[in-house]
C-alpha cells in the first residue's frame, strides 16, 4: 500500500543509510594508501584488498600490486593481507619468503578466527556457515581445518556430519544475509539440539545495518539499485534482501554506466544503497545519473547510525610512529 499511496507523478530516490564503507574496509584501504606513502611503491597486496573494482584499480594506479598467492611476491618485499583475512599457512609462507607483512584483516574477521581456534582447542566440531571459495571462509577454515565443516546455506544442513552431537558450535562468514544465516542455524539446531552459539553474532554490524536499511527502503521502492561488485558477498546479499523485502526489482551495479534505461519503465521510486566496500563517489555517480532522468528528489532513510572506527594495522602504526619520532628528534 505504501507505493500505491504515493503521488503517481512524483519521482524520488530513497537513499539508504548507513551504506558504503564499513570500518574494516576503510581501515584496509587506508592501510594500503599509507603504506604506499610510507614505503613507496610497489606495495604488494594478497588478493583484492576489498571486493570492489573501482577501489582496486585506484590503488593499482598509485602503485599497489595485487597478487593471487604469497609466492608471487618477490623476496624481501612488503605484502598486505586483505580485509578478508588469511590462514596461518599464509603467514608461514610470508615468513619463508622473508616478506614484511602488514595484516589488514578486519578485526571482526579476526574475532571469528580466534573463536575457531578456541573451540578447536576445546575439541568442538565447528560448523562454519559461509560460501565455499570465499576468501574469508578459506582463511577461517585454515585456523582449524581438522575441526571445521563448511555449511553453505540451509540446503546444506542435511549433509552435515559431526563426531559428537553434544560438542558442536556454529560460526559464520561475516558478510552473509542475516535472515539466511539464522535459517541455517535453525536447521542445524533441529539436527543438533545442543548446538552452541558463538559468544556474539559473527555477522558484522555493518552487514546487519546495511541489510536493515535496505529492507526499509525496499518496502517502498519499485526498483532498488545496489552499488557494488559482483564478487562482493555483502553487496550480492543486499540485492537478495531487497527482493525479499518487497522491492519491485533489484539490481547490482558497479557504477552508473551499468544501469539500463529500461529498468526505469513505470518506476516512480528508486531505492539506492551500496555494499560495505563501495566508496561514496560511485553512489554520487548513480544519484547524478538518476537526477538527469527526473529522479532528483532524494530522501535519506536512516534507521540507525554508525560510529565504529578501527585503528590501522599495528605494523604500520609502529613505523608511522617511528618516522614521527625521528622527525621530532631531527
Amino acid at each position: 500500500m505504501g507505493r500505491m499511496a504515493e503521488d503517481p507523478g512524483r519521482r524520488r530516490v530513497l537513499l539508504a543509510a548507513p551504506r558504503g564503507y564499513c570500518a574494516g574496509v576503510d581501515r584496509a584501504v587506508i592501510a594500503v594508501e599509507r603504506a604506499l606513502e610510507q614505503y613507496g611503491p610497489p606495495i604488494y597486496v594478497r588478493h583484492e584488498i576489498v571486493h570492489n573494482k573501482y577501489v582496486v584499480r585506484t590503488l593499482e594506479r598509485k602503485g599497489a600490486v595485487f597478487v593471487d598467492e604469497t609466492a608471487e611476491v618477490p623476496e624481501g618485499e612488503i605484502v598486505i593481507f586483505s580485509a578478508h583475512g588469511v590462514s596461518p599457512e599464509v603467514h608461514r609462507e610470508a615468513e619463508r619468503g622473508r616478506l614484511a607483512t602488514i595484516d589488514a584483516t578486519c578485526p571482526l574477521v579476526t574475532k571469528v578466527h580466534k573463536e575457531a581456534v578456541r573451540f578447536a582447542e576445546a575439541d568442538y566440531d565447528i560448523l562454519l556457515i559461509g560460501h565455499e571459495g570465499h576468501e574469508e571462509v578459506i582463511g577461517t577454515s585454515g585456523e582449524a581445518p581438522d575441526h571445521i565443516t563448511l555449511v553453505d546455506g540451509p540446503d546444506d544442513v542435511a549433509n552435515v556430519e559431526v563426531r559428537d552431537p553434544e560438542k558442536v558450535v556454529w560460526l559464520s562468514q561475516t558478510t552473509l544475509s542475516v535472515d539466511e544465516t539464522m535459517e541455517t542455524v535453525e536447521g542445524l539446531r533441529r539436527r543438533f539440539p545442543l548446538l552452541v552459539s558463538p559468544p556474539s553474532d559473527d555477522i558484522c554490524y555493518a552487514t546487519q545495518n546495511r541489510q536493515t536499511a535496505i529492507k526499509q527502503v525496499a518496502a517502498d521502492a519499485d526498483l532498488v539499485l545496489v552499488v557494488g561488485s559482483k564478487n562482493s558477498s555483502n553487496s550480492v546479499r543486499m540485492v537478495e534482501v531487497a527482493l525479499g523485502a518487497g522491492a519491485g526489482a533489484a539490481h547490482l551495479v558497479d557504477n552508473a554506466e551499468e544501469i539500463r534505461e529500461e529498468w526505469l519503465a513505470g518506476v516512480s521510486t528508486v531505492g539506492l544503497s551500496s555494499g560495505a566496500s563501495v566508496p561514496e563517489v560511485l553512489v554520487d555517480g548513480v544519484l547524478a545519473w538518476l537526477a538527469e532522468r527526473g529522479f532528483g528528489d532524494v530522501e535519506v532513510v536512516q534507521p540507525m547510525r554508525e560510529h565504529i572506527q578501527f585503528s590501522l594495522p599495528k605494523e604500520l602504526r609502529r613505523d608511522l610512529r617511528a618516522e614521527a619520532a625521528a622527525k621530532v628528534r631531527g
